[in-house]
């Protein structure tokens, strides 16, 4: 993935090779929209309102943290929020609720997590339609569902739409495979609000904008959740005893993680994982440090191996997320609101 991220930076010489393809890419997107625009396919309610998070730009954007923020936040709104995604990665093939004893290789690692994260409902399918169902049918107390990088799937009716822009912007601004974009930068005029995510190149919106912010403050023993400390008393202890630090994840933007780490003064060496990483094979045997520094991401599939779970060396760093109070004041008037029908496709 790294390399198309390069590639996806400017127009280069490959890029431009790619574009006929991006053409190709654009008029089947076009021709899927206007299925809907002309009434052969409709929307599929599903009974309650439906809030879809999503991006332009394929890989990680921070999706997850904005879920799992919007979740928290909607509760204290007195809402009984659901969350429904495609569940990438895991090889589950119909619909299925998320529960304790799942794992990541089953539903995917990110409905995992925000299920561990909220104590909300979630439930994982293809066929997002299905998904949510399921969800209503096993848990009817729920009155709104997240729709987790749903953005794209049209046959899911919803009543908010909200696009998440990271710090890379919209890349070059074509589509794939010369560009990073799943849809046209115009898309951002048709979503009821854009979500900023950390410090962002310069983007042409006409939506209402607001911003997500997260950090890193503490870490814990992955084996011994008990032990737990700040990550500004680790970066003290490292300059008195020279403890030696591995930071490694498997997300799509880890040049953040790396980032958030170096800000609260560590010192470490980087191994970066592919995205979505499944850890069958134990990646830190050869390194010789004292302590593994990972994502809440990374964690949920480490709990599945025996020698990963219990590996004292593994230390999670939770990533805390805050949003604007305004977006969350938009989306409950609008949730409050809806019941005459949803946005179309």
């Amino acid at each position: 993935m790294r390399a198309p991220l390069r590639m996806w930076r400017k127009r280069g010489t490959l890029a431009r090779l790619l574009w006929p393809a991006s053409v190709l890419y654009a008029a089947g997107r076009a021709m899927a929209r206007a299925t809907y625009r002309l009434g052969l396919k409709r929307p599929q309610r599903v009974g309650v309102p439906v809030v879809v998070v999503g991006n332009l730009y394929v890989g990680g954007t921070g999706k997850t943290p904005l879920v799992i923020e919007l979740v928290s936040l909607l509760k204290k709104r007195g809402w009984h929020p659901g969350v429904v995604s495609r569940g990438y990665g895991g090889a589950a093939r119909v619909p299925r609720l998320v529960t304790a004893g799942s794992r990541a290789s089953d539903c995917g690692d990110e409905p995992l997590l925000i299920a561990a994260a909220t104590g909300a409902p979630v439930a994982i399918g293809r066929d997002r339609v299905a998904a949510a169902r399921l969800l209503r049918t096993m848990h009817p107390s729920c009155d709104v569902l997240i729709a987790d990088d749903g953005l794209q799937h049209r046959r899911l009716a919803r009543d908010f739409e909200v696009a998440l822009i990271h710090g890379r912007g919209l890349g070059n601004g074509w589509l794939l495979p010369a560009g990073p974009l799943r849809e046209p930068a115009r898309r951002l005029e048709e979503v009821d609000a854009v979500v900023f995510n950390g410090p962002i190149q310069p983007v042409r919106i006409f939506s209402p904008f607001f911003f997500l912010r997260t950090e890193v403050t503490e870490t814990y023993c992955l084996a011994r959740p008990e032990r737990r400390g700040s990550l500004q008393s680790l970066a003290q202890k490292q300059e008195k005893g020279g403890l030696r630090v591995l930071a490694a994840c498997g997300i799509g933007t880890p040049e953040s993680f790396f980032g958030m780490l170096h800000d609260r003064g560590l010192r470490f060496r980087t191994l970066a994982l592919p995205d979505h990483y499944g850890y069958r094979r134990n990646p830190f045997p050869r390194h010789g440090v004292d302590m593994i520094l990972i994502t809440e991401k990374d964690a949920v599939k480490c709990r599945g191996d025996h020698a990963l779970a219990h590996d004292e060396r593994l230390w999670v760093v939770p990533l805390r997320a805050s949003l604007d109070r305004a977006l969350t004041d938009l989306i409950d008037t609008r949730l409050r609101n809806a019941g005459n029908g949803s946005k179309a496709a």
